[in-house]
């Protein structure tokens, strides 16, 4: 199974367009709320040792190494990214799920890295507002605060998980 576009556009809605310096031309990289050096559409961005590159400091090496530039590579590393997060999902659920379902999972992956919690909440077929309280619980923080955006993505993922 693939992201659809209704998933992919709840992970662009939610991710959004990363521009971290509107005075240079092209895209620029910008920093998550954890500290961490994204571009495009959330693509975290790593260091020679493969570790995250994280922290103010690291300014002028996000932006000597960013390689998305323009709003089509950025479409272009989301939907080569998104098969890293699908594969996720297609490995971890092992019950026959819908395209909302796997969109869902897939959002909260690709935003995460995934969750065994979840997902075993979804093979074990737990009742609706077992998962739906997952949602709406986990992932909702960065570094111990909650977070509005988060809180936000978590209830549109669940909406999309339990849609028809």
């Amino acid at each position: 199974m693939r992201t659809s576009q209704k998933g992919i556009d709840l992970i662009k809605e939610f991710e959004s367009l990363h521009d971290g310096d509107l005075k240079k031309p092209g895209l620029q990289p910008k920093m998550d709320p954890v500290g961490i050096w994204t571009e495009g559409y959330g693509r975290a961005m790593r260091d020679d040792k493969g570790n995250f590159l994280k922290g103010a400091g690291n300014k002028a090496v996000a932006e000597k190494r960013a390689t998305i530039h323009t709003e089509k590579e950025a479409e272009d590393a989301l939907r080569q990214d998104l098969a890293v997060y699908e594969n996720i999902v297609a490995k971890k659920i092992n019950i026959p799920i819908t395209q909302n379902q796997f969109d869902a999972l897939v959002s909260h992956t690709y935003n995460t890295g995934g969750s065994d919690g979840l997902f075993k909440l979804v093979n074990d077929r737990a009742p609706r507002a077992s998962i739906r309280d997952w949602f709406l619980t986990k992932y909702i923080t960065a570094q111990g605060v909650k977070l509005n955006g988060l809180v936000r993505r978590r209830k549109a993922e669940a909406d999309l998980f339990f849609s028809k």
